[in-house]
């Protein structure tokens, strides 16, 4: 897929499916097979088997609470699926088109701008913490309590301080607010038939297989 605003769409509607029913996870697990390089776009990506274990944590948790933590772990699974894809599949800029197309030229650019700033950041936070971790084995270390609590420490003074950078740049050179771009995207036939997989994958989430089918019959 390679328009931005049908990536961005599908991954809300599949998202918010997943988090509805097991059924809209279900099925949302079944388009991300078939509409994303898959296992490609994990590899090395070390902060994903972290995140399942925190959300295995949490679904033990709640089933020892009383709580469906099954459930509760294969929807947020499949949401982080689904949210690696939106990041993996982003080009820059694709924010910032999408939001001028949405919203305009003035509060769309602001917004837009915001988003590709907090992507480009998130982007640095994964390079620091690659470095961090490649300095803690060559000192023969490696993640635990001692160690993770000061990388996130120098992790968050280090955001900070790009951030506050940012905004000086952007107060040197007169930026107040809005701004000019004219996005061009260039949908596909595949691209289209994601989305309107998306949306239904969405309709089946809110009303059941069986209503959904009913439905439509």
């Amino acid at each position: 897929m390679q328009d931005p605003r049908i990536i961005l769409a599908s991954a809300a509607l599949l998202s918010l499916a997943a988090f509805v029913s097991i059924w809209g996870a279900f099925f949302a697990l079944l388009w991300w097979l078939v509409f994303t390089p898959r296992i490609r776009m994990l590899q090395n990506k070390p902060a994903v088997p972290i995140m399942v274990l925190l959300l295995a944590a949490v679904a033990a948790l709640t089933i020892l609470t009383g709580g469906n933590g099954l459930s509760y772990f294969f929807r947020m699974v499949v949401i982080l699926l689904i949210g690696m894809w939106l990041y993996a599949s982003r080009v820059d800029g694709d924010f910032l088109s999408v939001s001028v197309w949405l919203l305009g030229r003035r509060a769309g650019f602001e917004i837009g701008m915001t988003a590709e700033m907090g992507m480009q950041m998130a982007d640095a936070l994964f390079e620091d913490s690659a470095r961090i971790r490649t300095a803690l084995i060559l000192k023969g270390q490696d993640w635990s309590i001692r160690t993770i609590l000061p990388a996130g420490h120098l992790l968050i003074w280090d955001a900070l301080q790009r951030a506050e950078d940012a905004a000086e740049l952007l107060a040197v050179r007169g930026y107040r607010n809005g701004g000019m771009l004219c996005p061009v995207f260039r949908p596909n036939r595949w691209d289209v038939f994601g989305g309107i997989c998306a949306a239904g994958i969405l309709l089946v989430a809110v009303y059941g297989v069986s209503e959904f089918f009913i439905l439509y019959r």
